[in-house]
């Protein structure tokens, strides 16, 4: 076996360390749900255990969308793209959820009485 061969056959190539990089940042993302779940029965005020949960769910929305959606291995463009969508449809919802808030739903005969 020459020396070239020997050293193919032990090299991996960069689809491989790829999906090694995938199988370690689901099982992140399993951690990272595992540790949302258990925060919930924390006897913390309800602030700290939603912070935590927005921050987790953050963390977890990044790594999804920079390496399984591969916004890393794409140009910036794309990326800037991406973030201006999300920035549309963050403030789409917001406005959203303050046209149509709580105290919209009520009937309106409650309100005239």
């Amino acid at each position: 076996m020459s020396a070239s061969a020997s050293t193919a056959a032990h090299d991996h190539g960069p689809d491989e360390n790829k999906y090694q990089l995938y199988v370690q940042i689901a099982m992140l993302l399993a951690v990272l749900t595992g540790i949302e779940i258990v925060a919930i029965f924390f006897p913390f005020a309800p602030w700290i255990i939603v912070t935590t949960l927005v921050v987790l769910s953050v963390v977890k929305f990044l790594f999804v969308i920079f390496y399984f959606m591969h916004l890393r291995w794409d140009k910036p463009f794309c990326t800037i793209l991406f973030a201006i969508g999300l920035v549309l449809g963050g403030g789409t919802l917001w406005v959203l959820l303050l046209l149509f808030g709580a105290q919209d739903s009520f009937p309106l005969t409650s309100i005239l009485d």
